[in-house]
């Protein structure tokens, strides 16, 4: 009686479920989902005109676009965003002197105390400090930027898919909302003091188009367009994410030879130890 009631409970849950799932089919396929206007009109990131550099099993960063890209950051991301773990010694990665980097280093100013009164203070950058962050606390960045809060850019590149595209696309992605959009969509017209980029997720985010043509000289000829900009911001972050990434890449070749010759020499005492023996 037990098994033929346990059998009868299992039978309902199983009966149950079917018809629940049979239900949530029925209904979706008499009134289908309707599209919302991210799913019809996000676009995917793509990269600049030929790739970067760093791409594939073999790409290494480029020092003058890191440099590059470096500059663009300073002279205009690091007005509203930070690079909390970065520190300014680690830019000898990039190629910069010593000297260089106590310069740059000299041209932020970084938390600190007042050593007479204790109260909170500022002081110059030294090449231990890390990219400090321009506003005091969140609700000063919040306060000077529409109630957004600028995100750090350490990890900015790993915290996005296809993060180095990304950065790129959303950089160059501003644009006026498109006439079909509103023509099908017309609730979603883009809120006052938002931004349209179909490149990001909910297709309006706070932050203006920060680049332009001409913002930045680039001392090494580079032309200063904001594709470049762009190219450039986007390799630095990529690095500011993986500085190790060169180096990860190599001891992944290195361990791929290793394997296969330990293959080889696997099979070979194989053969050795075997050969005398018969089946």
């Amino acid at each position: 009686m037990v098994r033929i009631g346990g059998f009868i409970v299992g039978v309902g849950f199983v009966f149950a479920l079917l018809l629940g799932i049979w239900d949530t089919v029925s209904n979706w396929i008499k009134e289908p989902p309707k599209a919302t206007v991210e799913e019809e009109f996000h676009a995917h990131a793509h990269g600049p005109e030929g790739g970067f550099s760093f791409e594939g099993a073999f790409g290494t960063y480029d020092k003058r676009q890191l440099q590059r890209g470096m500059q663009v950051y300073k002279e205009v991301c690091a007005a509203c965003h930070s690079l909390r773990l970065v520190s300014f010694r680690d830019l000898t990665a990039l190629g910069y002197s010593e000297g260089q980097i106590k310069t740059i280093a000299k041209g932020f100013q970084v938390p600190s105390l007042n050593p007479e009164t204790g109260e909170p203070a500022t002081r110059d950058g030294m090449p231990a400090d890390r990219f400090p962050s321009p506003y005091a606390n969140n609700i000063a960045a919040a306060a000077a930027n529409n109630n957004a809060i600028p995100p750090d850019l350490s990890l900015m590149a790993k915290a996005r898919a296809d993060g180095s595209n990304y950065i790129y696309s959303l950089l160059t992605g501003y644009q006026a909302q498109p006439a079909e959009l509103l023509k099908k969509f017309p609730e979603a017209k883009t809120p006052e003091g938002l931004h349209y980029n179909p490149y990001f997720h909910t297709l309006n985010l706070a932050m203006a188009a920060p680049l332009k043509d001409g913002q930045v000289t680039y001392s090494d000829g580079t032309a200063a367009t904001t594709k470049n900009y762009a190219a450039d911001v986007a390799a630095f972050l990529t690095w500011t994410a993986e500085p190790k990434m060169e180096a990860r890449k190599t001891a992944g070749f290195a361990t791929l030879i290793f394997l296969v010759i330990f293959c080889f020499l696997a099979y070979g005492a194989k053969k050795q130890i075997w050969r005398n023996v018969k089946d």
